[in-house]
């Protein structure tokens, strides 16, 4: 870019938007960290609930060598039982076999899983397990739950599952109740299901619905659901065993993972399930580090409480997003020192210019600190933590610059723009980004506080340029890739999500000045004789 001075014209657009950003730092972390009302729930006591130990760094269902202890099951059952009548299980191995006599102790009762998967060597041993654990404590189980979502994730036909279910009908006592879950499209689909089952066990996750169900209409879309499932299976019972919503992770069209969404949506299930008397069981107890590997951030953060057993929220009175928002602030105080130190520049500094560098420190510095807390939640080892700050060092240093430059020339001075090579790599990293989210973002967070940092410093630095140099062609090929790709993931959204839109605009912010300076030298060039 040009190192002369801007027009005093051009100057209105950057002081707006570096005043509205600042604003809206202040204003984000203040919201989050604003209580909001809601209904309380009907009571502290909740039915059952999904349990599962997992919890630890390095533990997962899928490690044959874990074994969790009965002195830490016991642990954890005794603090369950002050706060749930039940417990859902999901397989009897790693030690899991020991719940149902732990239980019986601390009052509580089971709804105890059997495991079944594509190995019949594994199948044959779990199912094994189920019936000598249910023949040995009868009186505690809610119910046997013979395999869960194996129709979902097509690794048994109905045919083989139904053989399993029905072997363990005919081996576990007659009061013991047997059921299949799944999530309540494939028992529609599967409907042959019903007849080797007791009950239907249904799984209701608006969250993960094919079209996702804002949290306001969710309980209503439950009761929908429900109502459906009875009148499709009149003859059997209904249970929900699974229905809950996570506290963190991206949003799915309008259905964004909140700490408040999840407190809304439990309380007003609890008060649903409370006033038509319905079974159910809500998913989960304790958050699981281990579900981010598969799903996302967004898997591991359904837990009624945190990885250290700790109530993620109050059942009655208001709820509060972040309780430490105002990290967010001393972040934009930060960012504000941190740009106007005087390293390099001039002894002398127009205030118009030391204005704009506190500006865009502040903004800076909030939205830097709203991608750190969306690290807490994301990354789940070294790597990725040590990727995640370089990328945020890389991210501040390229705003410092550029806010150094377009502060500059807000200042009537000359700016020094920062290396193509670099913008390059900014363009490059948005759009391989943009892919990712195209292509496989089910599962990925969109890193808005990161990206905010070079896109708008790039686009305020490329509005205060009169006459910007050619740009290379892979900067303009990258750019005209950007707003196609930010607009495909609205589309995919289908518009609903507001960080959909937020993030094609960080995609115009750093593609415009691309286009702009190539539109200009075409313009030149098609004007000389």
């Amino acid at each position: 870019m040009s190192a002369t001075p801007s027009r005093s014209r051009s100057r209105w657009p950057v002081w707006t938007t570096l005043v509205l950003a600042a604003l809206a730092g202040i204003a984000g972390w203040w919201w989050m960290g604003r209580p909001v009302a809601l209904p309380d729930a009907p009571s502290s006591r909740i039915a059952c609930v999904s349990y599962a130990p997992y919890r630890r760094p390095g533990e997962t269902p899928y490690d044959p060598t874990i074994f969790i202890s009965p002195e830490r099951i016991d642990a954890d059952l005794r603090a369950l039982s002050q706060r749930f009548d039940c417990v859902r299980t999901y397989s009897q191995g790693q030690g899991l076999a020991a719940v149902p006599a732990i239980a019986k102790r601390h009052g509580m009762q089971v709804l105890m899983g059997i495991w079944l998967g594509r190995d019949p060597v594994a199948n044959a041993r779990e199912v094994a397990m189920g019936i000598a654990t249910a023949k040995a404590h009868p009186d505690v189980l809610r119910g046997v739950v013979v395999g869960n979502e194996v129709l979902l994730r097509g690794e048994l036909s109905p045919q083989a599952l139904a053989g399993y279910v029905r072997q363990v009908r005919a081996a576990v006592p007659a009061a013991v109740p047997v059921t299949y879950a799944d999530v309540w499209e494939f028992w529609l689909r599967y409907p042959q299901m019903a007849s080797a089952v007791d009950y239907l066990t249904i799984h209701i996750l608006p969250y993960w619905e094919d079209e996702p169900v804002p949290p306001e209409h969710a309980v209503r879309h439950v009761a929908q659901v429900y109502a459906r499932m009875q009148r499709a299976f009149p003859d059997k019972p209904v249970m929900i065993g699974e229905t809950g919503w996570p506290s963190a992770g991206r949003p799915r069209r309008a259905a964004r993972a909140t700490l408040v969404n999840e407190a809304r949506y439990l309380r007003e299930f609890l008060a649903y399930a409370d006033r038509v008397h319905m079974p159910y069981n809500v998913i989960e107890a304790f958050d699981q580090p281990w579900k981010r590997v598969q799903e996302g951030t967004v898997g591991g953060y359904w837990g009624i409480f945190d990885v250290d057993a700790r109530p993620k929220f109050p059942m009655t009175g208001p709820v509060v997003e972040e309780p430490r928002w105002w990290w967010g602030w001393i972040a934009g105080a930060a960012g504000m020192l941190l740009f106007a130190l005087r390293l390099g520049l001039p002894r002398r500094q127009p205030w118009r210019e030391g204005l704009a560098l506190r500006l865009a420190g502040l903004a800076a510095g909030a939205a830097l600190a709203w991608q750190v807390r969306q690290m807490v939640y994301a990354c789940r080892d070294l790597f990725e933590w040590s990727a995640s700050v370089a990328a945020c060092v890389a991210a501040l240093l390229t705003a410092l610059w550029l806010a150094r430059d377009f502060a500059a020339r807000l200042g009537g001075v000359e700016g020094r723009a920062p290396p193509a090579r670099l913008q390059l790599g900014w363009l490059f990293a948005l759009a391989w980004y943009d892919l990712l989210l195209v292509f496989d973002g089910r599962y990925r967070d969109f890193p808005l506080g990161l990206f905010a940092l070079p896109c708008v410093g790039y686009a305020l630095a490329g509005w205060l340029d009169p006459r910007p140099a050619r740009p290379p062609l892979e900067h303009c090929l990258l750019a005209l890739l950007l707003p196609a790709l930010g607009t495909l993931v609205v589309v995919q959204e289908v518009g609903l999500s507001l960080t959909a839109w937020l993030w094609l605009v960080l995609n115009l912010a750093l593609a415009g000045p691309v286009l702009r300076a190539w539109g200009q030298a075409v313009r030149l060039r098609t004007q000389q004789p």
